[in-house]
């Protein structure tokens, strides 16, 4: 299931949500993008999904995360792992980021 509207003058937030069965990639049975980009399109300016596995900064000693969880945190961040606890708390960080790139673009908005 799909949504999306229009979070500032030319920018949208949109979100994907559909339940899966529970696998090691998606632990809490959910598959899931939340977005906030430029209604012109391009690449999101905040993402956060678990459509596919990243990378893990830390070297080669440290484990790599089963659960696809993780976000970007610019339209050129190749994602890092994110540890999803519940839906609230990924909402809350979601809307934390959209703030904070808002702010940073002086992309007027009242979050």
């Amino acid at each position: 299931m799909g949504l999306a509207y229009e979070a500032a003058a030319g920018y949208v937030v949109e979100f994907t949500v559909q339940q899966t069965d529970k696998t090691s990639e998606r632990p809490h049975g959910i598959n899931y993008a939340l977005v906030f980009r430029s209604k012109l399109g391009g690449k999101p300016y905040v993402k956060f999904d678990n459509a596919h596995g990243v990378e893990h900064q830390g070297g080669k000693h440290v484990q790599k995360p089963k659960a696809f969880d993780h976000w970007h945190r610019t339209e050129t961040d190749p994602g890092r792992p994110y540890q999803f606890t519940t839906s609230a708390q990924l909402l809350e960080d979601f809307w934390s980021e959209v703030k904070r790139v808002m702010n940073e673009k002086r992309i007027p908005n009242d979050l």
